[in-house]
């Protein structure tokens, strides 16, 4: 782990200390509050890396967790109704994703969303199978995965 991230979360720890308060949102606030004021002391240092990661890192869990409600809503709804809205089909989806790590997380975000579900990779790593019960049009399917999930996932691990 890094330096910056255990200072972080140890000046949150003294935040919620000092106040006496055990509640998510004063831990939130005690997390926010050290990380505004390590970054105001390390602004000479010129190593800004941890300040541009924890940021794509939230944006990352928000942007997961709106999929996540989607798709949630779009499979209940095809479910309650009487009708079937489902399209299901196997995409063959390119991959940016190089090392195992970064093939493994997207495969398994994709497998967490609901309606979709990761099959296999190619030998040779560059193509994940993906089903998905909802393709009305296979290339927006694709690009929707590769601009959202991969391209996200990959700023944060790269």
């Amino acid at each position: 782990m890094s330096q910056r991230f255990l200072s972080n979360i140890l000046l949150t720890f003294v935040w919620v200390a000092l106040t006496g308060s055990f509640a998510f949102l004063n831990f939130l606030f005690g997390f926010i509050l050290s990380f505004l004021i390590l970054w105001i002391i390390t602004l000479s240092n010129g190593d800004e890396k941890y300040f541009r990661l924890v940021p794509k890192i939230i944006f990352f869990f928000l942007f997961f967790l709106y999929e996540l409600i989607k798709a949630n809503i779009q499979v209940a709804f095809d479910v309650v109704t009487p009708k079937f809205y489902m399209k299901p089909g196997i995409v063959k989806l390119p991959l940016d994703a190089k090392t195992d790590i970064e093939i493994t997380l997207l495969a398994n975000l994709i497998s967490l969303t609901p309606g979709t579900l990761s099959l296999d990779v190619s030998n040779d790593r560059k193509v994940l199978y993906v089903h998905a019960m909802y393709i009305s049009d296979k290339e927006k399917f694709i690009r929707d995965i590769k601009q959202g999930f991969e391209r996200r996932l990959l700023d944060i691990l790269r």
